[in-house]
């Protein structure tokens, strides 16, 4: 039940510092790295549920409990020009459940890596400027992961390639507002059993056709004087996929829907130079079988100049 929101997240996750002046950056927002400038550094996410959606219904299973994912992640990114960025991470994930039975699980989870390309940056009336960013991203599985094991599986084992837009409007005062979109493409799951029932179907085989998924966000915040504070709102849509069965545990190609608040402040320090220090919060505030989250993130992260 987490791991598609987990999918979402971790990308997005992948931010980096600059010097002076200093930036950040994640896929998804409208921020680049300078020219010659490697940033990296961890990011640690708590993310904890007690609530789920089955389908639409909400409820609480006592057989879980609270189920918590803990990562902490990788990070690397490097302006191969003021214009076009290049990003990694990997993560190492672990699950676990306050009750029942169900074992948890830990390891590295998957690399994704990306290029971002600032498209368009014009001023636009008096008051700001006009961004467009392109970006293409792939993630691969790296550890040998189980992915058939939800909710406590670590990932989905599917290998996955996204197109990304975003625009953006910078003001001059510090605001902005911005919106983005991708489409995720998701290759066939190899399941470690020779036959599996979803979809009220029987499929005699251990391939799984993944759904593809796509996501947009909304964000507006401020950005001046090295902090960086956005509010967002972020949909992902999976297109496809069946509901988890009553009483049953999810299935890797379940429809995973969810609408998440999020809020963040990275501040970047005088003292000591070059460092940034990101704090975040998440809130599931509707789904479709996923977990009713709350997620945690801190960072510290650091620039090197070449």
């Amino acid at each position: 039940m987490h791991c598609l929101r987990m999918q979402r997240l971790l990308p997005a996750a992948v931010l980096a510092l600059g010097a002076a002046p200093l930036h950040a950056q994640t896929i998804d927002d409208a921020l680049m790295m300078p020219r010659k400038q490697l940033c990296t550094g961890f990011v640690y996410m708590h993310d904890s549920w007690d609530r789920y959606w089955e389908g639409p219904l909400e409820r609480g299973n006592g057989n879980i409990g609270t189920l918590t994912t803990q990562s902490v992640s990788w990070m690397g990114t490097y302006g191969v020009s003021n214009r076009v960025n290049v990003i990694a991470m990997v993560p190492w994930v672990t699950t676990g459940a306050s009750a029942g039975t169900l074992s948890g699980m830990d390891g590295v989870q998957d690399l994704t890596a990306a290029v971002k390309w600032n498209a368009l940056d014009t001023p636009l009336t008096s008051v700001g400027a006009l961004q467009v960013f392109l970006v293409a991203s792939g993630s691969v599985p790296l550890g040998d992961y189980t992915p058939d094991f939800l909710p406590m599986s670590i990932g989905l084992q599917s290998n996955r390639a996204s197109g990304r837009l975003s625009l953006n409007f910078q003001a001059k005062q510090g605001w902005f507002v911005e919106g983005t979109g991708a489409y995720t493409w998701r290759d066939t799951v190899t399941l470690d059993r020779p036959a599996y029932f979803t979809d009220d179907r029987l499929f005699l085989t251990d391939q799984v056709a993944m759904p593809d998924v796509i996501d947009y966000t909304f964000r507006a915040g401020y950005w001046k004087h090295g902090v960086y504070a956005p509010l967002s709102f972020t949909q992902v849509i999976t297109l496809g996929g069946s509901d988890i069965r009553r009483q049953d545990m999810p299935f890797v190609s379940n429809r995973m829907n969810s609408s998440r608040l999020d809020a963040l402040v990275m501040v970047y320090l005088k003292k000591p130079k070059n460092f940034v220090v990101r704090l975040g919060a998440s809130y599931a505030i509707s789904g479709r079988n996923v977990g009713q989250s709350t997620t945690l993130v801190a960072g510290l992260l650091y620039t090197f100049k070449f």
